[in-house]
Protein backbone atom coordinates (compact mmCIF):
# COMPACT_ATOMS: atom_id res chain seq x y z
CA UNK A 1 0.00 0.00 0.00
CA UNK A 2 2.82 2.22 0.96
CA UNK A 3 6.64 2.11 0.14
CA UNK A 4 9.26 1.94 2.70
CA UNK A 5 10.84 5.19 0.63
CA UNK A 6 7.23 6.94 1.60
CA UNK A 7 7.35 5.60 5.24
CA UNK A 8 10.70 6.77 5.65
CA UNK A 9 9.55 10.47 4.50
CA UNK A 10 6.93 10.59 6.47
CA UNK A 11 8.75 9.43 9.78
CA UNK A 12 11.01 12.72 8.58
CA UNK A 13 8.37 15.25 8.40
CA UNK A 14 7.43 17.75 11.00
CA UNK A 15 4.44 17.01 13.68
CA UNK A 16 1.75 16.99 13.73
CA UNK A 17 0.69 15.15 10.42
CA UNK A 18 -2.15 16.17 8.35
CA UNK A 19 -3.42 13.76 5.74
CA UNK A 20 -5.37 15.12 2.28
CA UNK A 21 -7.10 12.56 0.28
CA UNK A 22 -7.42 13.81 -3.50
CA UNK A 23 -7.89 13.16 -6.42
CA UNK A 24 -6.07 16.28 -8.54
CA UNK A 25 -7.95 15.33 -11.13
CA UNK A 26 -8.52 19.38 -12.32
CA UNK A 27 -7.31 21.38 -9.24
CA UNK A 28 -9.18 24.78 -8.80
CA UNK A 29 -9.35 27.58 -5.90
CA UNK A 30 -11.46 24.79 -3.94
CA UNK A 31 -8.35 22.88 -3.73
CA UNK A 32 -5.99 25.48 -2.48
CA UNK A 33 -8.32 26.59 -0.02
CA UNK A 34 -8.34 23.28 1.72
CA UNK A 35 -4.46 22.68 1.14
CA UNK A 36 -3.72 26.49 3.06
CA UNK A 37 -6.23 25.55 6.06
CA UNK A 38 -4.60 21.47 6.13
CA UNK A 39 -0.87 23.32 6.13
CA UNK A 40 -1.96 25.41 9.10
CA UNK A 41 -2.41 22.29 11.03
CA UNK A 42 0.80 20.66 10.35
CA UNK A 43 2.62 19.20 7.66
CA UNK A 44 0.35 18.19 4.69
CA UNK A 45 0.78 14.63 3.05
CA UNK A 46 -2.24 14.37 -0.11
CA UNK A 47 -2.79 10.92 -0.64
CA UNK A 48 -3.06 10.95 -4.10
CA UNK A 49 -5.71 8.96 -6.00
CA UNK A 50 -4.03 6.83 -8.82
CA UNK A 51 -5.60 6.64 -11.62
CA UNK A 52 -7.54 2.95 -10.34
CA UNK A 53 -8.35 4.37 -7.59
CA UNK A 54 -9.85 7.19 -8.79
CA UNK A 55 -11.86 5.29 -11.53
CA UNK A 56 -13.13 3.16 -8.68
CA UNK A 57 -15.38 5.98 -8.00
CA UNK A 58 -15.45 8.85 -10.13
CA UNK A 59 -14.39 7.66 -13.27
CA UNK A 60 -11.17 7.75 -15.55
CA UNK A 61 -8.34 10.52 -14.51
CA UNK A 62 -8.18 13.46 -17.60
CA UNK A 63 -3.87 13.75 -16.53
CA UNK A 64 -2.55 9.82 -15.11
CA UNK A 65 -1.20 9.89 -11.55
CA UNK A 66 2.05 11.27 -12.76
CA UNK A 67 1.46 14.72 -14.00
CA UNK A 68 -0.92 15.15 -11.37
CA UNK A 69 1.50 14.08 -8.96
CA UNK A 70 3.79 16.54 -10.54
CA UNK A 71 1.45 19.54 -10.26
CA UNK A 72 0.42 18.47 -6.43
CA UNK A 73 4.22 17.80 -5.68
CA UNK A 74 4.88 21.76 -6.38
CA UNK A 75 2.48 23.62 -4.29
CA UNK A 76 3.44 25.50 -1.56
CA UNK A 77 0.73 23.81 1.47
CA UNK A 78 2.07 19.95 0.15
CA UNK A 79 5.64 18.59 2.18
CA UNK A 80 4.88 14.82 0.32
CA UNK A 81 2.56 13.28 -1.95
CA UNK A 82 1.48 9.40 -1.60
CA UNK A 83 -0.72 7.04 -3.87
CA UNK A 84 -3.77 6.20 -2.43
CA UNK A 85 -5.56 3.16 -4.14
CA UNK A 86 -9.22 4.38 -3.67
CA UNK A 87 -11.32 5.01 -0.62
CA UNK A 88 -8.78 3.62 1.97
CA UNK A 89 -8.96 6.16 4.24
CA UNK A 90 -9.04 3.79 7.46
CA UNK A 91 -6.02 1.78 6.05
CA UNK A 92 -3.94 4.10 5.53
CA UNK A 93 -4.70 6.34 8.40
CA UNK A 94 -3.60 3.11 10.31
CA UNK A 95 -0.41 3.13 8.78
CA UNK A 96 1.18 6.07 8.45
CA UNK A 97 -0.59 7.15 12.25
CA UNK A 98 -1.52 11.41 10.82
CA UNK A 99 -2.87 13.47 13.75
CA UNK A 100 -5.18 15.34 11.53
CA UNK A 101 -7.15 13.80 8.18
CA UNK A 102 -8.68 16.43 6.21
CA UNK A 103 -11.75 16.42 3.81
CA UNK A 104 -14.17 18.91 2.04
CA UNK A 105 -17.45 18.82 3.36
CA UNK A 106 -18.62 17.12 -0.15
CA UNK A 107 -18.23 13.86 1.17
CA UNK A 108 -20.67 13.88 3.67
CA UNK A 109 -23.04 11.96 0.75
CA UNK A 110 -21.97 10.04 -2.38
CA UNK A 111 -19.47 7.25 -3.02
CA UNK A 112 -17.42 8.80 -0.10
CA UNK A 113 -19.96 8.45 2.86
CA UNK A 114 -19.42 5.12 4.10
CA UNK A 115 -16.09 5.63 4.41
CA UNK A 116 -16.61 8.91 6.26
CA UNK A 117 -18.65 7.22 8.60
CA UNK A 118 -16.26 4.68 9.46
CA UNK A 119 -13.28 6.98 9.56
CA UNK A 120 -14.92 9.90 12.28
CA UNK A 121 -16.43 5.83 13.95
CA UNK A 122 -12.41 4.67 14.38
CA UNK A 123 -11.38 8.72 15.37
CA UNK A 124 -10.67 7.78 18.76
CA UNK A 125 -8.84 4.49 18.25
CA UNK A 126 -6.78 6.34 15.35
CA UNK A 127 -5.94 8.78 17.61
CA UNK A 128 -6.82 11.13 14.91
CA UNK A 129 -8.71 14.13 14.49
CA UNK A 130 -11.07 14.55 11.53
CA UNK A 131 -11.41 18.28 10.23
CA UNK A 132 -14.15 18.68 7.70
CA UNK A 133 -14.09 22.28 5.91
CA UNK A 134 -17.03 23.49 3.85
CA UNK A 135 -16.99 22.48 0.43
CA UNK A 136 -16.58 25.92 -1.92
CA UNK A 137 -19.70 26.74 -3.59
CA UNK A 138 -20.12 26.67 -7.39
CA UNK A 139 -16.50 24.65 -7.98
CA UNK A 140 -16.69 20.84 -8.99
CA UNK A 141 -13.90 19.22 -10.45
CA UNK A 142 -16.46 16.37 -11.23
CA UNK A 143 -19.04 19.13 -13.06
CA UNK A 144 -15.97 21.05 -14.68
CA UNK A 145 -14.99 17.35 -16.09
CA UNK A 146 -18.34 17.06 -17.20
CA UNK A 147 -18.62 20.10 -19.24
CA UNK A 148 -16.31 21.76 -21.34
CA UNK A 149 -13.65 23.37 -19.89
CA UNK A 150 -13.71 27.16 -20.65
Amino acid sequence: MISKKNLKLIKNLKKPIVLVPMAGDIIHHGHIRILKKSKKLGSVIVGLMTDLGLKSYKGSPLMSYKYRKEIISHLISVDLVIPLNGLEYVELCKIIRPNFFVHGSDWRSGPQKNVRDQLIKNQNNLKLNVKEFLYTRGISSSNLKKSKIK
